[in-house]
């Protein structure tokens, strides 16, 4: 079949103008030997699409593509565009069109400047859907580096080519509306969710930094993900037990890049499915997308919804909620407007970046001044559910496997939280095993004993001695 025909049909379905069952139907009724203008009038006549401008722009792509050989695959086929994305760091550099191996589009780099903001803007989005079907987890562009993707928290550079200033800048803001580059270019720093289509979307940071403009692009999954497929089989009835309160705080914390906001939306979808409640959630940015089941879920954006977190919180007591969701707890007036929502008989759920639940309880206390101590201290305690602390650590299946610490609020842990004893919690969650606590250390070590992970690896996530003693 002609080149540019394949091609057309490949980028279209990437974009997601038409499905590949309308051009099978299309090849069928024309032959194997039709031209690329026959073929896009027959997406038109049918009113398969209406977007005529999109079309002829991802047609021109097209004939240059095809000039240069059909793409890897065949787009017609069930599994022409899903292959897996493969690069490494000595992969030479591709030209535009060319297939990465395992027959993703590759991106030609160093052709940007030749390259108009149409054909870029589709380059940009073959790039983005490749990286989430190699299952990474981040895209990286930035000034004076190689562009390169995380997976299983690992780099992998996917060109050799160092991007200039001008690429960079034209990479990360091409996709952006004529406001949102205002914006970007005002603020040197800027926050959005990127919407491809309804189930292809991913959150992206815009910076400056010393060399010029850098992106940082999270692949957002497709679907929500359950508790039990998250990792949390062993503790789900504890979780559901969490969720299960009508008032109250519980918070989700870890590392950077170990999983919060999936745990967060994996909770808010249960509710929304097992109650019928009034849910708000703020975030920075809308990351997934929350329909309606059992519950009316409100989200809401800081920046174009809400000035902040501080701000949407307040406005929340008064719009009826009985769930609030924190998309990040960062600040003095929102931690304390978000203990004070928990007092007055609402359910609300936040992430922190701490790494056990001691570390937790300290940065939610310690951010408000010594004459608030006592009171908030009493706040906390009588409020406090739960603390979940997460880690996602390297498997030794070459994934990742996920490694948890569950504080579960009882009497013995209020009185150490009113009396400021932290250090008295280690002590009081190995007892509290039977209400559904566990220590990092000690899911770390069960994960090595069931070679979940190397030995190198539980050595690093565990620090006490006694276990490090076993395993050595």
């Amino acid at each position: 079949m002609n080149n540019d025909v394949l091609w057309l049909v490949r980028l279209g379905l990437d974009q997601g103008i038409f499905t590949r069952e309308q051009c099978a139907a299309i090849r069928t009724a024309l032959g194997d030997k039709v031209e690329i203008g026959d073929f896009a009038q027959k997406l038109i006549d049918d009113s398969i699409v209406e977007d005529v401008a999109t079309l002829e722009k991802v047609a021109g792509l097209a004939m240059s593509k095809g000039q240069k050989g059909p793409p890897s695959g065949d787009p017609f086929a069930a599994d022409g565009s899903a292959a897996p994305f493969q690069a490494t760091a000595a992969a030479p550099a591709k030209k535009t069109g060319d297939a990465a191996p395992g027959g993703v589009p590759g991106f030609a780099f160093e052709t940007i400047g030749s390259l108009d903001d149409a054909a870029l803007a589709t380059e940009m989005r073959t790039l983005l859907r490749g990286t989430a079907r190699h299952g990474a987890s981040d895209l990286h562009l930035s000034t004076g580096a190689r562009p390169f993707i995380r997976k299983n928290r690992e780099l992998v550079f996917i060109s050799e080519y160092k991007l200039t200033a001008d690429d960079a800048l034209r990479l990360n803001t091409v996709l952006l509306v004529e406001g949102q580059k205002k914006i970007f270019l005002e603020r040197k720093d800027y926050d959005y969710a990127l919407a491809l289509s309804g189930t292809d979307r991913y959150r992206v940071n815009l910076m400056f930094h010393k060399n010029g403009a850098a992106g940082a692009y999270r692949m957002v999954p497709d679907r929500v993900r359950t508790m039990d497929e998250l990792g949390y089989t062993a503790h789900i009835d504890t979780l559901k037990k969490l969720l299960s309160y009508h008032n109250g705080l519980i918070l989700i914390t870890g590392p950077v890049g170990s999983g919060k906001t999936t745990t967060l939306a994996s909770m808010v979808a249960y509710l929304n499915e097992t109650r019928t409640d009034h849910i708000i959630t703020v975030e920075d940015p809308i990351e997934v997308v929350q329909p309606a089941k059992g519950c009316n879920v409100t989200q809401r954006e800081v920046g174009p919804h809400t000035q902040s977190f501080f701000t949407a919180l307040k406005g929340a007591l008064r719009e009826d909620p009985d769930v609030i969701v924190i998309g990040e707890l960062r600040d003095l007036e929102t931690i304390e407007m978000a203990i004070t929502a928990s007092e007055t008989g609402h359910l609300v759920i936040g992430t922190m970046h701490t790494s056990d639940a001691s570390t937790t309880l300290n940065r939610l206390l310690d951010v408000f001044p010594p004459s608030q101590q006592t009171q908030i201290r009493a706040s906390v305690a009588e409020s406090l559910r739960g603390v979940i602390c997460q880690r996602l650590l390297p498997a030794t299946d070459g994934g990742l496997t996920l490694a948890c610490e569950i504080l579960i609020t009882n009497t013995a842990i209020q009185n150490l939280i009113r009396e400021g004893k932290s250090q008295g919690l280690r002590n009081t969650m190995e007892t509290g095993v039977r209400e559904g606590m566990c220590l990092m250390d000690n899911v770390v070590f069960s994960l090595w004993q069931g070679k979940r992970i190397t030995t190198a690896t539980a050595l690093s996530n565990i620090g006490n001695r006694v276990l490090r003693a076993k395993i050595t």
